[in-house]
């Protein structure tokens, strides 16, 4: 009689082997199905927060005001609506458009250039600023005479700012207008509303409207900011201009009232002018979470109040958001993963503007004939 052997059958194995292949198959199938209900409860819940609580619903106002500040401002109607969306929209443009009427009747008294006090300053100052969930830097410039509008060198392309710094020998650039940006992907060429330059129009926009929101400086270097007709404008002296907005400070007087009226958080860039003359440059990095997130306008404006301005304008702000030093030395974070964004206008500063020479790039062009698309 044949002796049983006492170790399991090969057949026995290889059936337990496949078992317990299955079994890891299958629990690795629970462990993500798990996982995909524990995240759909979660979409569910922040879900049911957004819409049905009052915090959730503050928070989607927040992040549909953050979009309308971009380029992709269309985005906005997924999250409250195409309806809220146009509401609002025209209610920020109603707001902006009050907050640019009421007249400026500030003054500078700028030092004489032989004054002592004033050989001591140095033309710029850079200093870091921060707060909640924001970093940036404020940039003075102590004689407003200075300031020189920058445009690009070529036909058809925008340029960077570090660019036109180094190219232009200026000491210092700070973003300037708006530009049109299909899919944000425009090229940097068709600028928003008008720009000026040394005292000409190197740029209208404006199409059949007779006014626009100006920032800006006039011969003797006092900033204008506000709603202006060209006409007006000419007889105020502008020197130096783009077309944006709003107007944050008048009269020594914050426009905005508290920070859920500040427009969403972003990156920002804004214009000021101390009672001395000095021209403020606030430029705050964002969408960078473990550094900055971003400023609303409100904050731009505690900002502006609280280095003595009395005047105070919003420009470009998001990508396009940029501070140069000497040489073309980026010194904030652009929030933009392409880097620096090529742009049509950026304010510079020069130690001898009066030897600059600043061409019109957009002369004989007609808006209408300028693709803001084309690489």
């Amino acid at each position: 009689m044949a002796e049983t052997s006492s170790l399991p059958s090969r057949t026995s194995a290889k059936k337990r082997k496949v078992t317990k292949k299955r079994r890891k198959k299958n629990s690795l199938w629970r462990v993500l199905l798990n996982t995909f209900l524990v995240m759909m409860c979660l979409i569910a819940l922040a879900g049911i927060w957004l819409f049905f609580t009052p915090s959730g619903n503050n928070m989607r106002f927040l992040m549909a005001d953050t979009l309308i500040t971009t380029q992709h401002r269309h985005w906005a109607k997924y999250i409250i609506g195409q309806e809220e969306l146009d509401k609002r929209v025209a209610a920020y443009q109603a707001q902006f458009d009050q907050m640019g009427t009421e007249v400026d009747t500030h003054t500078i008294s700028v030092p004489p250039s032989e004054d002592e006090e004033d050989k001591e300053k140095p033309l710029i100052e850079v200093e870091e600023v921060s707060g909640s969930g924001y970093h940036g830097y404020v940039l003075t410039v102590n004689d407003p005479t200075k300031i020189r509008l920058g445009v690009p060198a070529k036909v058809g392309k925008g340029e960077k700012v570090s660019s036109m710094v180094e190219r232009t020998g200026a000491i210092a650039g700070v973003n300037g207008g708006g530009f049109s940006d299909p899919n944000w992907k425009g090229n940097g060429f068709k600028p928003i509303g008008v720009v000026i330059s040394q005292g000409k129009i190197y740029y209208n926009g404006l199409g059949t409207k007779n006014s626009t929101q100006i920032v800006g400086l006039d011969k003797q270097g006092k900033m204008i900011a506000g709603n202006y007709t060209l006409e007006e404008l000419e007889k105020l002296g502008i020197q130096e201009a783009v077309t944006f907005q709003p107007r944050i400070i008048v009269n020594g007087k914050g426009q905005i009232k508290s920070a859920k009226d500040g427009w969403g958080i972003a990156p920002r860039t804004a214009m000021g002018q101390k009672e001395d003359g000095a021209i403020l440059f606030v430029v705050i990095d964002g969408r960078q979470p473990t550094y900055s997130i971003g400023a609303n306008l409100y904050d731009v404006q505690q900002i502006m109040l609280d280095h003595g301005a009395v005047i105070a304008a919003n420009l470009d702000g998001g990508s396009s958001t940029v501070l140069v030093g000497k040489g073309g030395e980026i010194l904030n974070k652009p929030s933009s993963e392409y880097g620096e964004r090529y742009l049509p206008t950026a304010f510079l500063v020069f130690e001898h503007p009066e030897e600059v020479e600043i061409p019109n790039v957009w002369k004989g062009l007609r808006p209408q004939d300028i693709d803001a698309g084309k690489k």
